[in-house]
């Protein structure tokens, strides 16, 4: 009876699985895509809500404590890299790097100078930066994605936004006003592209799985 049971669940579960036509083939929208999406969008969510809180905090109330909204945010920026759908391995791989290395950038920052200044830190002397910028880098390349992927235009405002205001700091060519009115914006529209996601087909944003399924077999034919 239990053999029976599991059989038709398993049918069940096989035809609510949606079907597409890919470039390379037939593929299905399995139940394990769909949470894998649906964790992308909430983890894409929590990045903007701690962006846009951490940067708020800092306006209304100084930077001694917005640095704790760098952890949610470099939580959810690096969960949404674990289940994000990017065709290209290299590029996804080069994302996650970036990430760490922002990370680890803001520990050695938190260490070597204290975290109650570690903000005002970074905003007096650019040069710091170079420690934080590629976790911000690696949120650049999200907004990219969705930007190639689904042209919406709070996608590429995020993925102009971001590293003009970093650059701007690190030459000294903007104030720290328009610094923080760009990062601000960018905060504002990352969180506008994760709230918009969630009225999204969860097929969108699994793309097509035969490309996958073509480069995978591809990397593994020139590994032979």
């Amino acid at each position: 009876m239990t053999d029976n049971t599991q059989s038709l669940n398993s049918d069940i579960a096989a035809m609510a699985e949606k079907e597409f036509e890919g470039v390379y083939g037939r593929y299905r929208i399995t139940s394990t895509d769909e949470l894998e999406v649906q964790r992308y969008r909430l983890a894409l969510l929590l990045c903007g809500v701690a962006f846009t809180a951490g940067l708020g905090q800092w306006l209304m109330l100084g930077p001694t404590w917005a640095w704790l909204w760098l952890l949610p945010m470099s939580i959810g920026l690096g969960l949404a890299l674990n289940w994000i759908h990017i065709y290209l391995r290299p590029l996804h791989q080069a994302l996650k790097l970036l990430w760490a290395l922002g990370c680890l950038g803001a520990v050695v920052m938190a260490w070597s100078i204290g975290t109650d200044t570690m903000l005002s830190t970074v905003a007096a002397q650019p040069a710091w930066t170079w420690a934080i910028g590629p976790l911000f880098a690696a949120l650049t390349g999200v907004g990219f994605k969705e930007f190639f992927c689904f042209g919406r235009p709070e996608a590429i405002g995020l993925t102009l936004l971001i590293p003009i205001a970093l650059l701007g700091h690190l030459s000294g060519l903007m104030s720290g006003s328009i610094v923080m009115g760009l990062l601000g914006s960018a905060a504002l529209l990352l969180l506008v592209l994760a709230l918009r996601k969630f009225g999204m087909d969860a097929a969108a944003d699994v793309g097509d799985k035969s490309v996958f399924a073509y480069l995978s077999n591809q990397q593994a034919n020139e590994a032979l």
